[in-house]
């Protein structure tokens, strides 16, 4: 299960994000993009102590500050189930292998050791 695959399927259902610098956030997530930054809504800001908390209507949260995330495991029963339904749906077909690449036996690039 890749983390992105995971985050998108996460979109409307709520998540706990700890900060690298102890505060966390809980909230329903909005958005994600490819570099884990996230959008939440509805979020529960609590210090890092956990004396203090904060009501916010949304926040925004940079991806290289997370330390982790908490969702619920419906979600990863779902992304569970849509990689399964991918991977069905793929056609099986010959693979990339490693083939004859450039050059070939005619002495150019790596095919054959050059002589004929």
């Amino acid at each position: 299960m890749l983390p992105l695959s995971l985050l998108k399927t996460a979109v409307g259902h709520p998540m706990l994000v700890e900060l690298k610098n102890g505060e966390t956030y809980n909230g329903h997530l909005v958005n994600c993009d490819t570099w884990m930054n996230l959008h939440l809504r509805e979020v529960i800001c609590t210090s890092k102590d956990g004396d203090r908390f904060w009501r916010m209507a949304e926040c925004y949260v940079r991806g290289n500050t997370v330390k982790y995330l908490r969702v619920p495991d419906e979600v990863i029963d779902k992304v569970q189930e849509d990689t399964l339904k991918r991977s069905d749906k793929r056609p099986v077909v010959g693979g990339r292998g490693r083939g004859r690449g450039r050059g070939g036996m005619d002495g150019r690039g790596r095919g054959g050791d050059g002589a004929e």
